[in-house]
Formats: C-alpha cells, sequence, structure tokens
C-alpha cells in the first residue's frame, strides 16, 4: 500500500497499462505534466483512466527519437503514477497531470497492442537508518543546492523551503534529481538505485561537478564583463581625448587613422602570431612621424595584412548530385576528372577538416583545363582566382619581395587569395610547366612549398613575413608537357592526362555547347540557322586537326558569322548549312583522309598511329627490287620508327624458313618500306607488327586482308609489346570501316576507356606473338613451316584457335 496526494491508501496492481516516455524520468513523490500525442500512449491513457484507481506505469524509452519502442527500448525500472487530472488539446494531443507513487520492475509485457500492457513487481527500498554520517550527507546535499542555486542555476524557488521538511535520504534524493535537469540515463541511474543512502551519495557527486561547471562559467562570464569594461574605459577616454583637441582645434587626424587601423585589425580575425605583428608595426607607425620615408611603406604593410583572408571562408555545396550536373553541364565526358571532384566532395561531406588536394591537369591547348577550374569553382561553391606562370622567372613572383626593396609588394599567390576574398578559392596556377629561371632565382622551387601539403599550412611570403594556411585552397595546375616540369614539383601534384578530343566527341561538343553558344553570342536566333549533322561532322574531320576545340569553335563562329551577315542584309530568314554551303563559307577543306582500300593486297598492311588530334589510320607499304639484302624506309620516319623496321627485318631473316621464305633471297634483293603522306613526320615503335607483317606478305605472296588494322611492337624474338593510345586508334580504325583490330594482349586493359557503344561494333584480338598477328591478318591460311619447333615453343596459339579468337569478340574483347 502506498499513500496518494489525498492522502488515501492505494494499492499496487501486479497488472498496469504502461505509458512510454521520452527526454525525463519520472521520481516517486513528483509531480509532473505530460503532453501525450503517440496513439497507443492515448490509448493506454484512457485505459488507466477507466481503472477505479487511476494508476498508470511510468517507464523512460532508451531512444528518444524512436517512436514506436519495442519492450526492449524501454527501460525496466519505472514509477507507478496517478492521473490527477486529464485535458484534451484542440491538436488531438491530450495533458495528464501525474504524481509519482512507487518504484516497480516490469516482469513481462502482457500485451504491445493496441497500448502497453505489463506485469509489474513494486519495490521496496531499504529502510533509512538516521545517524550523524547520513545526516551530514543530508545536510551536504542542501547546502550544494543552495550553491547551485546561488551560481544562477534555475530551479524552482520553493525547493529549499520543501528540502527542509525532509527527513527519508531517498525522498531527498528523489527530489533533488527530479529537479536538476539531468540525462535520461543518469536520471535513470539515480532511479534504479534503490539503496537510500548510495542514491544521496550519487547526487552529491552530481551536484559537486555542477558546481564547478557553474564556477568556470561565471569566472568566464566576470572575465568578458572584465576585458568589456576595460575596452569601454579606454574608448570613453579616447573619446575624451578627441574632444579636448577639437576645443583646442588641434586634430588629431594620424591618431584617428590609427584608431581606425586599429578596428581593422581587431576585426580582421587574424592568428595571434599575426595580430601581434599587425599591432607592433602600428605602434611604431604611430610614433614615426607621417612624413617619413617609412611611413607609408608601414601603413601599405599594415592594409595588406588587415586585407587579407585569414578566417574568411566559403562554405562548400557538398551536394554531389549538383556538382556533378554542373561539371556535367559545362564539359563532355573527362569523366577521371569529375570522378576526382566527386570523390573530394564525398570525402569532405565525411570530414569536416581536410587538407585540399593539389591536381594537375595535363594536355594539349584548348582541351578545357582552366575552363574546368572554373567549373569546379561553381560546382563546390568557392571563388575562382588564376595566375598565369608563362614566362615567370622570378622567384618573388611567387613569394613575394623583401619589405626593404622600394615598392615591394606580395607574390602573385597572396595577391590572388586577396583578389578571392576567401582562404579557400580554387586557384588555378596556369601553365606551370613554362616556368623559367635565371639569375633572380627559379619559381619552380618556389612552389615546392606552396604545392606540397605537408608544408603548406605555415607558408611564408618574403612580404609578410608571417606564416599563412594554404591548406584550404584547392591548386589546380595545368600544363601542355609534363617532362619540362621538374621532378620533384612533379612529385607533388596529383596529374591528371586530358588527352585530345576524337572526332566523335568533338561533334558532340560541336552540337551541345559550341553552337548554341556561337549562335548566341553572333546575335542570331535558333529559327534562323540550322547546322545539320553533316555539315558539322564535315567541319570536325575535314577542317581541323588540333586537340583542342580553339580551331573548331572558329569554324563554327565563322559559319555563325556568315550566316548573321545573310540575316542582317535581308537576304534570307533560315539558312540550313549543309556540306556545299559548309565547303562555300569556309573555302577548301585543307585535310582530306585517305583513299580505303577496296581488296586485299599484298605488301600493304593498315597500321594505326596516335596524333595529339587523335587516332589515324596508317597505311605501310613494301616492295623488293635487285639489291644486295638492303632495307629501305622512306616517309619522314624518326629514329624509334626506323629501330623497328630494323628489328622487324632482323625477325624475318631469323626465322626465314618458318614464315616460308628461302633464305637466299635477302642477298639479291633490297627492300623498300613506305609510308604514304611524307609531309607529316612520324615515330614511335608501334607500327612494329605492321611493318613485320607487309614485309612478310610481299616476300611470301599472301595478301593482307584490307579489313584488319594492327598496332603493337614488335619484338626480334617475335613477341608483341604494348603501346599506347589504343582509345583514339580504335576509334580512328572504326571511323575508316575496319571492324577487327589486332592490339597487344597487355593492352585488354586500357579497352575499359573505350566507350562502350564503340566496343560493340569493334573486334579486338590480344596477341602475343607475330604468328599470332599473321594468323589474323594474312587473306590465305598461315602457319609456321613444319620442320621448326611445335607452335607451344614460340608462344604461338596456332591457326585454328586463332581464327576461333575472332568469332568469339564479335562483341568486344577476344577471349
Amino acid at each position: 500500500m502506498v499513500t496518494n496526494y489525498d492522502g488515501e491508501q492505494v494499492e499496487i496492481p501486479t497488472s498496469l497499462p504502461m505509458l512510454p516516455v521520452r527526454d525525463i524520468v519520472v521520481f516517486p513523490y513528483m509531480i509532473i505534466p505530460l503532453f501525450v500525442g503517440r496513439d497507443s500512449s492515448i490509448k493506454s491513457v484512457e485505459e488507466a483512466l477507466s481503472r477505479s484507481d487511476r494508476l498508470i506505469l511510468l517507464a523512460s524509452q532508451k531512444d528518444i527519437s524512436d517512436e514506436h519502442p519495442s519492450p526492449e527500448g524501454i527501460y525496466k525500472t519505472g514509477t507507478v503514477s496517478m492521473i490527477m487530472r486529464m485535458r484534451k488539446l484542440p491538436d488531438g494531443r491530450i495533458k495528464i497531470l501525474t504524481q509519482g507513487l512507487c518504484k516497480a520492475t516490469i516482469k513481462d509485457f502482457s500485451q504491445t497492442q493496441p497500448f502497453y500492457e505489463c506485469s509489474i513487481d513494486k519495490i521496496t527500498e531499504p529502510a533509512f537508518v538516521k545517524n550523524p554520517e547520513n545526516d551530514a550527507l543530508m545536510r551536504l546535499v542542501r547546502e550544494q543546492l543552495e550553491k547551485v542555486i546561488a551560481l544562477g542555476k534555475v530551479l524552482s524557488p520553493d525547493i529549499l523551503m520543501v528540502l527542509d521538511d525532509i527527513t527519508d535520504a531517498g525522498r531527498l534524493a528523489d527530489l533533488v534529481a527530479s529537479n536538476l535537469g539531468l540525462k535520461v540515463s543518469d536520471a535513470q541511474t539515480i532511479l534504479e538505485t534503490l539503496d537510500p543512502v548510495e542514491r544521496l551519495k550519487k547526487i552529491s557527486d552530481i551536484l559537486t561537478k555542477e558546481i564547478e561547471v557553474l564556477t568556470l562559467q561565471a569566472k568566464i562570464r566576470s572575465q568578458a564583463k572584465d576585458e568589456m569594461t576595460k575596452s569601454q574605459k579606454e574608448y570613453f577616454l579616447r573619446e575624451q581625448i578627441r574632444a579636448i583637441k577639437s576645443e583646442l582645434g588641434d586634430n588629431d587626424q594620424k591618431g584617428e587613422e590609427a584608431a581606425e587601423l586599429r578596428d581593422k585589425v581587431a576585426n580582421a580575425k587574424m592568428p595571434p602570431e599575426v595580430e601581434t605583428e599587425a599591432m607592433k608595426q602600428l605602434g611604431r607607425l604611430e610614433r614615426m612621424h607621417p612624413d617619413a620615408s617609412e611611413a607609408s611603406m608601414l601603413r601599405t604593410y599594415i592594409d595588406w595584412l588587415i586585407e587579407t583572408p585569414w578566417s574568411k571562408s566559403t562554405v562548400d555545396n557538398l551536394d554531389l548530385t549538383r556538382a556533378k550536373g554542373v561539371l556535367d553541364e559545362d564539359h563532355y565526358n573527362l569523366s577521371k576528372i569529375k570522378e576526382r571532384i566527386l570523390e573530394y566532395l564525398a570525402v569532405r561531406k565525411l570530414k569536416d577538416k581536410m587538407k585540399g588536394p593539389i591536381l594537375c591537369f595535363a594536355g594539349p591547348p584548348g582541351v578545357g583545363k582552366t575552363s574546368l577550374g572554373r567549373s569546379i569553382a561553381r560546382a563546390l561553391g568557392r571563388e575562382f582566382v588564376r595566375i598565369s606562370l608563362g614566362g615567370v622567372k622570378d622567384e618573388a613572383e611567387i613569394r613575394g619581395h623583401r619589405r626593404t626593396y622600394v615598392g615591394a609588394l606580395p607574390g602573385r599567390v597572396i595577391q590572388g587569395l586577396k583578389q578571392a576574398g576567401t582562404n579557400n578559392p580554387i586557384f588555378v596556377l596556369d601553365e606551370i610547366d613554362k616556368l623559367g629561371s635565371d639569375f633572380r632565382g627559379d619559381p619552380s622551387a618556389a612552389l615546392l612549398e606552396v604545392l606540397d601539403p605537408e608544408q603548406n599550412n605555415t607558408f611564408r611570403d618574403h612580404y609578410l613575413n608571417v606564416p599563412f594556411d594554404l591548406s584550404n585552397v584547392m591548386f589546380i595546375a595545368t600544363c601542355n608537357n609534363l617532362e619540362t616540369i621538374p621532378s620533384a614539383l612533379r612529385d607533388r601534384m596529383e596529374v591528371i592526362q586530358l588527352s585530345g578530343y576524337t572526332e566523335e566527341e568533338k561533334f558532340f561538343i560541336s552540337q551541345k555547347y559550341l553552337i548554341p553558344k556561337q549562335i548566341t553570342e553572333n546575335g542570331l536566333k535558333n529559327d534562323q540557322i540550322d547546322i545539320t549533322t553533316e555539315a558539322v561532322r564535315t567541319v570536325v574531320s575535314q577542317y581541323t586537326r588540333e586537340a583542342g576545340l580553339r580551331n573548331l569553335e572558329r569554324f563554327v563562329a565563322t559559319l555563325c558569322r556568315k550566316t548573321a551577315r545573310l540575316v542582317a542584309e535581308g537576304k534570307t530568314e533560315k539558312t540550313v548549312i549543309d556540306r556545299e554551303l559548309t565547303y562555300k563559307f569556309l573555302g577548301p577543306a585543307p585535310y582530306l583522309r585517305e583513299d580505303e582500300q577496296d581488296k586485299d593486297e599484298v605488301g600493304i598492311a593498315t597500321g594505326l598511329a596516335w596524333t595529339s588530334v587523335g587516332g589515324e589510320i596508317l597505311y605501310v607499304e613494301t616492295n623488293t627490287m635487285k639489291g644486295k639484302g638492303g632495307i629501305i624506309l622512306t616517309g619522314q620516319l624518326g629514329d624509334v620508327m626506323k629501330e623497328s623496321g630494323h628489328a622487324a627485318m632482323g625477325l624475318i631473316r631469323s626465322r626465314a624458313k618458318e614464315f616460308g621464305i628461302d633464305e637466299d633471297v635477302f642477298s639479291a634483293i633490297d627492300i623498300h618500306i613506305h609510308f604514304p603522306q611524307g609531309g607529316i613526320p612520324k615515330d614511335g615503335p608501334s607500327a612494329g607488327i605492321t611493318m613485320a607483317s607487309a614485309i612478310i606478305s610481299r616476300l611470301t605472296g599472301n595478301p593482307i586482308r584490307k579489313d584488319v588494322a594492327m598496332t603493337g611492337e614488335i619484338t626480334l624474338t617475335g613477341r608483341v609489346l604494348p603501346i599506347g593510345g589504343l582509345k583514339e586508334k580504335a576509334l580512328a580504325a572504326m571511323r575508316h570501316g575496319i571492324k577487327t583490330i589486332v592490339i597487344p594482349d597487355k593492352n585488354k586493359k586500357d579497352l575499359e576507356d573505350i566507350p562502350e557503344e564503340y566496343r560493340q561494333h569493334l573486334t579486338f584480338v590480344p596477341v602475343k606473338t607475330i604468328d599470332e598477328v599473321l594468323e589474323v591478318v594474312l587473306a590465305n591460311k598461315w602457319q609456321k613451316a613444319k620442320d621448326k619447333a611445335p607452335a607451344a615453343a614460340t608462344g604461338s596459339s596456332g591457326t585454328g584457335r586463332s581464327r576461333r579468337k575472332i568469332a568469339a569478340a564479335s562483341g568486344g574483347l577476344a577471349a
């Protein structure tokens, strides 16, 4: 039996409806209003009100955000309470006033729907024994609570009066705990502690910690007040001095200027070391005569310190979907760079503080390196700064000049940050491969500190002579040639290669970006000009041979200007530009492709070449004439390509019988290898297997298939080594109607770089040796002479297996 608020004896039943409460733990003798909004909770209250005793068990839930807590999510110890009043609210909730009666333990839940009902055991606490030690503990708790209230803790004003009348330690502990606003877990611990004295000791410990926190808080508040009082006093005195001087007619402009600078220094939120230096130099300026030569220099220096963005930064937009949309909107393809930026954003989303990446975009002119930096800034929501390093030879351009020099200024890095106004912009270092060096120093060496994530958090400009944190800046360097960048500097950057655009990519870029841009810039409307697909492909393939897009954009602009003139003169309302009109507007096409072969021919092989503007097919022609075994190479070939020709010839002569060639023929003839289009320089090792196949075809009379192209480096032992530029070469073959491409076996990994829509139309045959190459490219069935070692000895896989490769590879990579 327990006593309720009316003094009546109430018997506690063994089963009660249960109301899970959050944000609070209800203690015995505690009267508290509760707002009930969950359907199951409202039903629990209604069930309790339907009982004659109006009793309900209040137990706290472990996760306050859980709308439908399971039995496991509710503490097992709660408080049996009586509902004193109930009122329904307009929003559907109900408000109840409850009084805690006694503690109880949940044995099990008899039901969880439509409301919680559980079996309980009433908890009987040990009797409180009055003795001097327990009396002292109770007095200590009262004194601690008085001190807490004195230090500013807001509690009920009547609590101290109530405490004086309490003689039971357990009830005192429950009353204090219910008023301190403890965390649910801490309050639950107090509720579950059954021994009254032990419970009171825990309350005493909590009050001790609370007093420490409140004392420290009061100390901080007092210090802030003292500082505020001091600053107000200084301000008042300065105003008095200014008023006195004004009355005397002695206006102190210098003092006003110093005071203004002092306020600006305080508002600049500089690091302590920088602020100390600024105040020191400001003090020197105040003591200096205004006409002194050094005064203007000091004033300029202090202005730079004030205007440098020490603590100003923009907040990154970490919406990955939006960032991807911005990058795709501004640039076509470039998937590797976009992936790298999205990875950076993802890490920033998971980690607040991280160093800015140091990227280097390497590629030919006009592929969009600088504009890509601008798009990244737009995607991240950061400021954009660009400095050009082309031709810079003075180290001071990076680090700044010492202040002892006349006209000294900070370096370009600090100037760029001041221009951006934030300490975390996107900072593009354009043309980093064109840095120079002379007697004034090496700027590339100065950049080693700027672009080192481990050092640039304390970058020290010679002019400022105080450390500046560059670790928040995202540096993006651009270059055309990595070889001219010193290795130490190159090692500090994450290099991302931008290859030249293929013709297909140029076509899509023209349709999506260049044509709409030029139509707008030339004052035209979409219903006044229509550039056909045929015209665009003509411009791309016959008027441009660059890696980038600048010339392509110029030709598109020319088409738009010609149309704009016709519209302005009133000669037409709409111009449809087809291939014939393109030739008329742009003149004769400067670039024409080689004609495709119309049949299999002896001694003529189709190779593939990489250029800075994309891939190209390369025909290799061979012929024989009377001679003494010499080899002639023509077509403006480089040294590497000539060596490949000699290596192919050495291989063929060493294995002549295997290839079905009379060894004596080499002493009676000369072999001439020619690459058409002799005006274009050619070099590289990837034409090795093409030259070897052409020579063997000429000497055996076996034609080479016209529908097969090949690329790969040849060795003297007949192995085929990997090459570069496979993507560009494959697309060149597809443009010329070639469906089968022989590639080195180790280049299979590079097929992932070729878009899926192109791979579906091409057949790739990986090969390891020249024997496998011949099985694919020769028109008539070929196999090695029988008097030589078996196929396995040289790495050949046999005629039948290679033919099966082609059949199996019709959808992409040959297995």
